[in-house]
């Protein structure tokens, strides 16, 4: 069986193990002759599934009772507005960090319903980088800080979470959730579409600290975009294939040996690329070396030519979706959990044969 070694930023690279897995379960899941599927999302064989799965995340991120697991439709997208939708009030004030493309479009929902103060932007280096804690001009008795934890288009990332004085963190952790761990006590709220770490797109998973949620004093908000609809009980039918594969890969992610593996495997993985990147300028790697993403690592080449030569040639290789973001060009190489370190391996190697070929 051929497989490619998958650079995709989202939807991304699954693992193996998962597929086969699910293509084995595809028709005649359990021994029940149905699909998974098939299956009322309120029977006990789906029930398990989504149990499993909470279950799994609560082990993962060491979460005590006190927060609410949701799995959800639209998005890390739709979670822009619903986050402001339920936490922001017309007189009240949020601090949004903005870091790139996608703290854009949760500042442009969030300003719909309250006041935004930028905390901190980028935008005048291109989002190369991200700040230091000392840098974020933060409001007293802000309802939250909003911030994004990796950029996948500009190839950015925060090493460690923002110090915001106790004033609670909202993340949209779409693009790095759990590949390493993070100080879960921190969060009021964390938010990460499926498709980068978690599963297959179709859904998003959105954590929330019952005290946090508690806040929540608005009335007249939509029904299905309160999240307090959905706070303990499943409200309606969710997308039950894809809460599947994303419990199949929760199992893989903790029998692998959980966040620590992850984290140690990852930093080898983004090690090994920049390096490559760093031996001499031919490649130009585009965030600020304090800043850099270990998830999406971004570089340039002398030219543009030579960068459309390089993704025609690594296609030859088998080393597909390497292309940049569509606003910024380059090279793009997305290295998330289920990137192995052997595809990281034949693209560095790919990379020294072409740089020695065209240097």
């Amino acid at each position: 069986m051929k497989r490619a070694h998958n650079f995709s930023a989202g939807p991304a690279a699954l693992p193996l193990d998962v597929l086969e897995q699910a293509k084995a379960e595809f028709t005649n899941y359990q021994n029940t002759g149905s699909s998974i599927m098939e299956m009322s999302h309120r029977g006990p064989e789906y029930t398990r599934v989504d149990s499993d799965a909470r279950e799994s995340l609560k082990r993962i991120l060491n979460l005590e009772d006190n927060y609410e697991i949701m799995f959800l439709q639209g998005g890390a997208s739709l979670q822009f507005l619903q986050i402001a939708m339920n936490f922001l009030g017309q007189d009240e004030t949020a601090d949004y960090i903005n870091t790139g493309a996608w703290s854009q479009k949760a500042i442009k929902e969030a300003k719909a319903f309250g006041n935004v103060n930028i905390a901190f932007t980028s935008e005048d280096s291109n989002f190369s980088r991200v700040p230091n804690s000392s840098e974020l001009k933060l409001t007293p008795n802000a309802n939250f800080v909003h911030y994004t934890s990796n950029n996948t288009i500009f190839g950015t990332q925060f090493a460690t979470e923002p110090e915001t004085n106790g004033i609670p963190l909202v993340c949209d952790a779409s693009s790095d959730f759990l590949s390493r761990p993070i100080d879960i006590k921190k969060y009021g709220l964390i938010y990460a579409g499926a498709q980068k770490n978690l599963g297959p797109s179709g859904v998003a998973v959105v954590i929330i600290r019952k005290d946090f949620l508690a806040g929540i004093n608005k009335t007249g908000i939509p029904t299905m975009l309160d999240y307090r609809t959905h706070a303990g009980k499943l409200f309606h039918t969710p997308p039950t294939f894809t809460i599947y594969l994303v419990s199949l890969v929760l199992k893989w992610l903790e029998e692998k040996g959980g966040l620590d593996y992850f984290e140690n495997l990852n930093n080898e993985k983004a090690e090994l690329l920049y390096s490559t990147i760093d031996s001499d300028d031919f490649y130009r790697g585009t965030a600020e070396v304090a800043s850099r993403s270990k998830m999406n690592v971004t570089f340039r080449l002398p030219t543009e030519d030579l960068e459309q030569q390089f993704l025609t040639e690594a296609k030859t290789h088998n080393l597909v979706s390497l292309k940049g973001h569509r606003s910024v060009g380059g090279i793009r190489a997305s290295i998330y959990n289920a990137c192995e370190l052997s595809s990281v391996k034949a693209l560095t190697d790919f990379m020294n044969d072409f740089r020695s070929k065209n240097g």
